[in-house]
């Protein structure tokens, strides 16, 4: 199974981008795909759980960015997408995607829980 991450761009405070992680080799019929970050100060170098959609459709979100990003799954070219708008300085950070096996709510934001990850992309926002 490989997860390979684009997209990841520098751009100004309120602007958009759209992330995307192609999966490839990944034949489980149930599944949780998860999107991850992680920043590179100092003081926060967990990866937080930012995005997740189950193979049912069901989505998830941080209260970080309720709101303002979105997940999809193309399921035809077995495409995952992060749909960022309005992004902020605190935005910027390496995104990673993650999957593995249906995870339970209550875990889906520990990445713990994924075994399957890509190499991450990086987004950058200026003030």
């Amino acid at each position: 199974v490989q997860l390979a991450e684009s997209g990841g761009d520098s751009v100004q405070a309120g602007g958009s981008l759209r992330l995307s992680c192609v999966v490839s080799g990944y034949t489980l019929s149930t599944y949780s795909m998860t999107w991850f970050r992680q920043f590179t100060g100092n003081e926060r170098k967990e990866r937080e759980g930012i995005a997740s959609i189950n193979d049912d459709g069901t989505t998830y979100f941080a209260d970080s960015v309720k709101g303002r990003f979105t997940i999809s799954i193309d399921n035809a070219t077995n495409t995952l997408f992060l749909e960022m708008n309005a992004l902020k300085p605190e935005d910027a950070a390496t995104y990673y995607c993650a999957a593995d096996e249906k995870v339970r709510a209550e875990w889906w934001m520990d990445p713990l829980m994924y075994y399957y990850w890509g190499q991450g992309t990086q987004v950058t926002v200026s003030s």
